[in-house]
């Protein structure tokens, strides 16, 4: 099992829970460097002044906040230190909420939480409740210097936590849209037939089925290209994506193709690159 990512306590009213944050995403991709022509050498950048051409080391160089084009302001290092949150082994629940009062915009990163040495029933107790009550906690921590808004949910093999995004980070759809939408008229059977074909297309998430077919495909030529040999280019889809002009025949065809268990009629996978 990997190492955990933080560990210490959730605080539950006066119970303390201890826990360990684990990583429940990693992320895959083919990272590239930049090389010279032949990969026979992995090339570096540096620390150049545009203005003067002179080349600066690393512990030359300070952290700067522009305010205006070409203006800095230099902030020191140990102004930023004097700043930071403190250190903490805590993980404070500031209350419960109903889960679907959280929009999913918000969500950043997720992670497993463990239950620590002799915290299993507590554990247990914090998760089973969430369950029966439906609700999820809110709740801050801080790691790594900085301090989180997390949400913990519980599901049947534990408890995930979310770091969430602060409110001020996300931005909202603008009312221009908003307003435009309100003219727009949806008629009883638009509503009806849509409504029929997301029925004939629901069933159980089979999220394993689906593969980073790009990412797949580099793997594969990074593979042959490593053992001398060449991938045949796909042919370019430069078909044009369809315009719908007539809604209602539109999701009728759709419904009808979904009744013959092709609910995913019409729609064609475009080439990321």
């Amino acid at each position: 099992m990997a190492r955990p990512i933080w560990t210490g306590s959730i605080n539950f009213g006066l119970v303390s829970i201890t826990v360990e944050l684990n990583m429940a995403v990693h992320e895959k991709a083919v990272h590239f460097h930049m090389v010279t022509k032949n990969g026979g050498c992995r090339l570096r950048r540096k620390l150049v002044c545009p203005d003067t051409g002179k080349e600066y080391d690393f512990n030359d160089t300070a952290k700067g906040v522009e305010i205006a084009p070409n203006d800095y302001v230099v902030v020191d290092q140990k102004e930023i230190d004097r700043l930071k949150p403190e250190k903490g082994k805590s993980l404070e629940i500031i209350q419960f909420v109903d889960p679907t009062s959280i929009d999913s915009v918000y969500l950043d990163r997720v992670y497993y939480l463990r239950p620590g040495k002799d915290a299993k029933k507590a554990y247990k107790l914090l998760a089973a409740a969430m369950i029966a009550s439906k609700k999820c906690a809110l709740g801050r921590f801080v790691m790594r210097e900085r301090q989180y808004i997390v949400m913990i949910r519980s599901v049947e093999q534990g408890m995930v936590l979310h770091t969430l995004h602060y409110a001020d980070e996300v931005d909202h759809i603008d009312e221009e849209l908003t307003s435009s939408l309100d003219h727009i008229k949806i008629s009883t059977g638009e509503m009806r037939m849509a409504g029929e074909l997301i029925k004939s297309m629901t069933g159980e998430p089979r999220l394993e089925e689906y593969k980073d077919e790009f990412r797949e495909q580099l793997q594969a030529l990074v593979e042959a290209k490593s053992h001398g040999k060449e991938l045949k280019a796909t042919p370019e889809d430069d078909r044009p994506i369809p315009r719908t002009i007539n809604l209602m025949e539109a999701l009728k065809k759709s419904l009808a193709g979904a009744s013959k268990g092709n609910g995913h009629n019409g729609h064609r996978h475009r080439r990321s690159a």
